[in-house]
């Protein structure tokens, strides 16, 4: 799972044209929080991962691999 997180935040980020420290911003997150999340060191809490949808206008089903469309 760990490893879809990661390439799906990466997918987002880069679709919407934006740096880590921007979309960590965009998530009220800090920008350490979410390199580890692209890192696949640590995994976003719930919250934290509904705060990122929202962000990237998907689904936390996408963000987890649980369905394959980004529209949410």
């Amino acid at each position: 799972m760990r490893e879809i997180l990661a390439a799906r935040l990466r997918e987002c980020r880069r679709r919407k044209g934006v740096t880590q420290w921007e979309a960590a911003v965009g998530c009220d997150i800090t920008e350490t929080a979410y390199q580890n999340y692209e890192n696949m060191t640590r995994l976003p809490r719930a919250d934290i991962l509904a705060r990122i949808a929202d962000y990237y206008n998907t689904s936390t089903d996408y963000l987890l691999g649980r369905k394959d469309d980004p529209n949410p």
